[in-house]
């Protein structure tokens, strides 16, 4: 196994657009310079997942969730850096370049690579054998046309067949290479308790599950036996790259008409999605005959923003279904229904119409759940007092879950209407079930943010950049000195105070947003002639020298010893050429500009106007140009990182201000470095000093020689002093976190 050298991956990162491809997962709507959608990497009715295509990075501004295109994919669709990389070189056609890998990074990704691969070799044997073997198409082959499938259709959906015999399968992917843990680890082969092995699909038909981004992840088997003995379906067991709570059959195939009609129609089965689809009806999906989960409807809620549940006119299973579609309603999803003709289920019914028969009747006979559901239960109750109060409880139950109040309202009155039960009554019993669900829903909080607080203390060893605790910004920075969250680096036991994180990251922020910007010129001593230009990085080096002060917090620290190197190493051969490229840009708009202001006829006095006018916009182009590549430069070459605790750290800590772009009027970079960025600097000194006072207080009240308290003594009240002196400088800033 290789890995993609660094020029392949620069090229890759070059044409990568984030929009393009958190599209692909998402819905998005664009909102000024960016594009929101709903997060999918948690459940929420308010959009406030943000996409920034001009700093190539996502937020999520609920849950927190930030990173580059890469890391999209990876914490999305479980993929290693090399598989993003390599699923964003096919998108984008470029070639892949590798190198090969040590052996660590081959251990690492081998267990998910191994699984992935003895799927595709399955998917293709699958294939290969209802296609070209006798018993494929004379059973396999035969029994999808009975069922009306066409070849399309196969291709479609990668259907298959495996054979009858206990280890076909097993026997070839042996021979191909592959080993017993490869298969055992898939589901694809069993070892029984004497040590055989053999196919856990053998004598099926194969409906494989593929991700949102195409690749094979498990497998459906259905029996053609007619012994009851033999089970119906047989499903791949749960694995590393498997979780059934988070796959819907058929999504890939059906997600951009889902997104195209902001609508997912939801089915039971592996047949009725493929019907559906051959009848032209592609927005369709089944939850594969199990009750839908949070994953699942965060995955339907990334395209669309309603369901359409298609139901035959079995009453049992309709009641069953009933009563797990609280979630989707609760998820912020305009739900709808259809009940087919009696005998008939979306298979069939797709079967037997056309095209246009089955888009006209979904569009007639769809209604709403809340009327489907007084209709379905009232119906079952009949008479009875008891039943009737439990059939309207439950109703009301599910009108509470709708976030709209308006909504609720409306559906109330429905309700009270078709039971014939006054409106007054079942508003007081609806308050009460709004109540109650308000206080569930804020005792999940509570218990969500106290193991948050636990996982942020404990989970230092897992080598990924902590999050900080949602706490309130204090005060004022004395207060902030009582807040010691823990912070240690994986490797260090270096404690760093809360105060101290917030006043480091405020410096670092401007290491990142503003990086190499020209700030001024300085005179290294008295007499120099030719001054030297400060840039926001050269002048925190010079303050921290100064002080003999470096960053505490590990992550901080790595961003920090970075951006030095890109300073020293990488920008002046960079910068050389971007220079020389917006150069030229302005002497080709300038000659532009003169020959066509001469060309208009006007007179010389006009003419010296316009080209003064031109010079002055161009010379301010330049100069934007230059200051928004010299401040995105550390930013930009940290994202590229293949360190993903890093590119994640530099993606939330430079997100933030994707927002206030959009709420405050635009800033000038140099005014905003030049004002802000001393006062952050002098804020975290005067954090540390303060420390420093607090440990030399800690420090007199231990016995000491009257020689040894003198001196402490002294320190205290130089560093009391130099603190006041902090203090009226920094008096104002207050340090969000």
């Amino acid at each position: 196994m290789a890995k993609i050298d660094r020029i392949t991956v620069d090229k890759i990162l070059d044409a990568t657009n984030i929009v393009d491809v958190v599209s692909d997962f998402v819905s998005l709507k664009k909102r000024g310079s960016s594009y929101l959608g709903l997060c999918p990497f948690h459940n929420e009715r308010t959009p406030s997942f943000s996409v920034s295509p001009s700093r190539g990075i996502f937020k999520c501004f609920s849950c927190g969730k930030a990173g580059t295109a890469v890391s999209f994919l990876m914490d999305l669709e479980n993929m290693n850096y090399t598989e993003a990389l390599k699923w964003l070189a096919r998108k984008y056609n470029i070639e892949v370049k590798e190198r090969e890998l040590t052996s660590e990074e081959k251990e690492a990704d081998a267990a998910r690579e191994r699984m992935f691969a003895a799927n595709e070799f399955a998917l293709r044997h699958f294939e290969e054998t209802l296609a070209n073997t006798e018993d494929g198409r004379a059973i396999g082959l035969a029994y999808f046309r009975e069922r009306g499938i066409s070849d399309a259709m196969i291709k479609r959906f990668h259907l298959g067949y495996a054979l009858d015999r206990p280890d076909d399968l097993y026997k070839k992917a042996i021979a191909a290479g592959f080993t017993e843990k490869h298969l055992t680890e898939t589901g694809l082969a069993i070892k029984t308790d004497r040590g055989t092995m053999y196919d856990r699909f053998k004598g099926r038909v194969i409906y494989p599950v593929h991700s949102l981004s195409g690749r094979v992840v498990a497998f459906g088997g259905r029996t053609l036996r007619k012994e009851k003995t033999v089970a119906k379906y047989v499903n791949s067991p749960e694995s590393l790259i498997y979780s059934k709570s988070r796959e819907l059959y058929g999504m890939y195939q059906a997600r951009t008409a889902i997104a195209k009609k902001k609508d997912c129609i939801l089915v039971e089965g592996y047949m009725d999605v493929i019907s559906m689809h051959q009848a032209g009806v592609e927005n369709v999906v089944a939850s594969s005959g199990t009750s839908l989960t949070e994953g699942q409807i965060r995955m339907i809620k990334r395209f669309a923003d309603s369901v359409t549940l298609i139901y035959d006119s079995d009453a049992a299973g309709i009641k069953a279904s009933l009563r797990g579609i609280n979630m989707l309603i609760a998820a912020g999803l305009s739900l709808r229904v259809v009940l087919l003709p009696e005998g008939d289920d979306p298979d069939s019914f797709a079967q037997n119409h056309s095209s246009g028969e089955v888009e006209a009747y979904l569009e007639e006979h769809r209604q709403d759940l809340i009327g489907f559901k007084v209709e379905v239960l009232m119906k079952d109750a009949g008479n009875d007092p008891r039943a009737r109060t439990e059939a309207i409880n439950d109703i009301l139950q599910t009108i509470a879950i709708i976030p709209d109040v308006v909504e609720q309202s409306l559906y109330l009155d429905e309700c009270a209407r078709k039971v014939g039960v006054d409106a007054a009554t079942l508003s007081a019993q609806l308050k009460r079930f709004v109540a109650k669900n308000a206080e569930a829903a804020y005792n999940k909080r509570q218990a969500d943010k106290a193991r948050e607080s636990i996982s942020d203390i404990t989970e230092h060893g897992t080598g990924a950049a902590p999050e900080m605790p949602p706490v309130e910004p204090p005060a004022d920075m004395a207060e902030a000195q009582a807040v010691t969250a823990a912070v240690a680096s994986p490797d260090s036991q270096t404690q760093v105070s809360h105060a101290v994180y917030l006043a480091e990251e405020e410096v670092i922020k401007y290491v990142l947003r503003r990086g190499l910007l020209y700030m001024c010129d300085v005179y290294r001593g008295e007499g120099d002639e030719e001054p030297v230009p400060m840039t926001v990085v050269s002048y925190v080096e010079a303050e921290f020298a100064n002080d003999d002060i470096c960053f505490s917090y590990p992550p901080f620290a790595e961003i920090w010893k970075q951006a030095l190197w890109l300073r020293d190493s990488v920008w002046p051969a960079e910068w050389a050429e971007r220079e020389r490229e917006l150069l030229e840009q302005r002497a080709t708009a300038l000659a532009l500009g003169r020959e066509d202001i001469r060309n208009r006829g006007v007179d010389m006095d006009t003419i010296e106007k316009l080209e003064n006018a031109l010079t002055e916009r161009l010379d301010k182009e330049f100069n934007e140009g230059v200051d928004n590549f010299a401040s995105s430069f550390v930013r930009k070459h940290l994202l590229r990182s293949d360190d993903r605790s890093l590119t994640d750290l530099v993606a939330k800590l430079t997100s933030d201000n994707v927002v206030l772009s959009r709420m405050y009027p635009r800033v000038d970079p140099r005014a905003d470095a030049c004002r802000k960025l001393p006062l952050a600097v002098n804020t975290l000194k005067s954090v540390l000093l303060k420390e420093k006072l607090q440990k030399l207080t800690a420090e007199l009240d231990k016995p000491h020689s009257n020689e040894e308290a003198m001196a402490l003594m002294l320190e205290y009240r130089k560093l009391k002093d130099i603190s006041m002196e902090f203090d009226k400088y920094t008096g104002e800033i207050v340090i969000m976190p």
